[in-house]
């Protein structure tokens, strides 16, 4: 969903896997589901919206492991941080962030 830019749809979803998780996986998954909130709110028009659930998600994503449940979590904060980058800056922002796989789960 989410790389289809589903986001609302894989905010729903990953939402429900965040609740079940463990304690120490929340954080981690909590930054997962803050990114498909932010597109969201961007896909909406709400640009301020976005920011702020962005900036949160990256701190988030930040705080855990670089591949937790085989999600490329560097590559994905590289992309957040080029989005970021480009609001910042008043630019075009860069193609929609997807969120690859390393290959190990």
């Amino acid at each position: 969903m989410f790389n289809r830019s589903e986001f609302f749809e894989a905010h729903e979803a990953l939402e429900d896997v965040w609740r079940a998780a463990p304690a120490e996986q929340k954080k981690f998954l909590q930054g997962v589901v803050q990114v498909a909130v932010a597109f969201h709110h961007f896909s909406t028009g709400n640009r301020i919206g976005m920011r702020s659930v962005m900036e949160r998600a990256m701190r988030n994503l930040a705080s855990g492991a670089e591949d937790l449940h085989g999600i490329d979590v560097a590559a994905l904060l590289q992309r957040l941080a080029q989005w970021r980058e480009a609001l910042d800056n008043g630019q075009e922002p860069p193609p929609l962030p997807r969120i690859e796989m390393t290959g190990q789960q």
